[in-house]
Parts: C-alpha cells; structure tokens; sequence
C-alpha cells in the first residue's frame, strides 16, 4: 500500500470545534480545538483510511488504508474505543448527526468489546469513575491499588479484550509507570495488546505507540530481544502512519540500534 502525506487544496482556512488528532509529541489522541484549512472538510468515519498527525507545527492527512480514485477521504473525530451506541451518542451531541458507517452497522466487535460474564464486566465498568477521578487527581498509589484489586476480583474471569478490563488495565499501566514500578508495568502493559490489535487494526498511531511504549518496558528491564522484536513491530506501524521523517519513528529507529548494539555487547561479554 503507497502511504503518502494527502493535503487537500483549500484556499479559505474552516474552522472545526474540534476533531480527532494524534499528538506528534506522544501519539495520544485526544480531542481538541483545531483551525485548519481543507482537512476540516472530511467526513467522519468510525474506522477511517487517513489519520492526523502532528509534526511539530504541521498538521500531515496520511492514508492508512488502499485509496482509491474517487474514494472518499476520512478521518475520526472521535476517540473510537468505545461501544457503538457511546459513539453514537458522541457524535449526535457533539456534531449533530447518526454515523452510517461500516463499523456502525456491524456487531461482531461488541462482541469482542462486551465479552466475558457481564456481573463481572459490569463491576469493572461501576468502577471507572471513581478510576478516573483518582487519575485526574495523580493519586497514583491508590489508583494502582484500586485496579489491581479489581482486576483480581472481576477482571480474572475476562478476556483481555473485554473493552471494560482493557479501560482498568490501560489505568493500572498508567499508574505503574508513574510508580515507577516497571515490572508491575510491563505485565500489565502486555495484557492491553490483544486488544489494541483487535480494536485499532494496523496500521493504526494508537497500536504503535502502544507497542513502543512496551519496547520501551522492556528495554528499562533489559529484555533486549523481546524489546527489540517490539520496537520493529512499532516501526513497520509508525513509519506509515507518521512517516520515516517524524520525531516518534526516529525515535524507534534509534531504539532499535541500542537493542542490537547492548545485544552485541552482551554477546562479547560471554565470549
């Protein structure tokens, strides 16, 4: 697939309240104020073929997806880890129109999203308020305490796809790393990947910062060759979907090259 930097030729700037962008300085996407000029202008689709992306001041429209002639340009407005419905709404109040799209109009992801025993999920999913304000006020300790417990109680019974346990396993990582508890990190760290390449189909910014910030776990913990085969798989993810010149895939091509040169002194030291 020829992934290329798509800019539409606008000559009057639009103003839109806000849309979906990835953060070139941490690939979070977040929702935010935006003027720009002819990217304003796309339509909104839950599993989009273009991405935003941030290189320092300049804002780049990159495909992710095989485009062909006269097909429709889209992008997320939203944050689509979430069910149908939650999206729906989003949309309906913010933007003040129902999505058609694909995504919509299937069930097989909430399947995935949903499953497990819902008494259990339904636990997890009481609880995220209550998570969610303890992570807006750094409270860490008590946060990574709360999700521990809840993954143990609740979360030990549901798949690791399940969107509810992913939520509390996404705030425990958060809460480990603060911490400074890298192992904690790392193993909770792990368990989000099944379900960041179910819901975030490659190449997707969100699957590839998530796999770097892994490489980067397991670097910190010297697991060389895992951080590695890591950061490569974050690469193939990031060069597309940021391309070769942006500050994040850089920093993986950097990343690699100390795994393979502490790789190679490890080996010269048995010898």
């Amino acid at each position: 697939m020829p992934v290329r930097s798509l800019t539409p030729q606008v000559s009057q700037p639009v103003y839109l309240a806000s849309v979906e962008m990835s953060d070139g300085r941490s690939g979070i996407s977040e929702a935010q104020p935006s003027r720009v000029s002819g990217l304003s202008l796309l339509n909104h689709d839950c599993r989009p073929n273009c991405v935003m992306v941030f290189e320092g001041e300049r804002l780049q429209l990159r495909a992710v997806q095989d485009i062909r002639p006269k097909d429709e340009l889209t992008i997320s407005y939203i944050e689509t880890l979430s069910l149908t419905e939650e999206r729906q709404k989003q949309l309906q109040e913010q933007y003040h129109f129902v999505c058609h799209c694909q995504r919509c109009s299937s069930t097989e992801e909430e399947e995935f999203m949903l499953s497990g025993e819902e008494e259990k999920w339904q636990q997890l999913k009481a609880a995220l308020p209550s998570l969610e304000g303890l992570k807006t006020e750094s409270n860490w300790p008590s946060l990574l305490e709360s999700c521990s417990n809840l993954l143990s109680a609740a979360g030990a019974e549901l798949p690791d796809e399940n969107l509810y346990k992913l939520r509390v396993t996404d705030m425990a990582l958060d809460a480990a790393v603060q911490l400074g508890q890298w192992e904690e990190a790392l193993r909770y760290a792990m368990k989000t990947l099944p379900a960041y390449r179910l819901f975030y189909p490659d190449p997707h910014p969100v699957h590839g910062v998530q796999l770097m910030r892994v490489g980067k776990l397991q670097h910190h913990l010297e697991h060389l060759e895992d951080a590695l085969d890591t950061f490569k798989e974050a690469f193939i993810i990031m060069r597309m979907t940021h391309g070769d010149g942006h500050p994040l895939t850089s920093d993986l091509r950097m990343k690699m090259e100390e795994c393979r040169l502490e790789m190679d002194t490890q080996q010269s030291g048995r010898h």
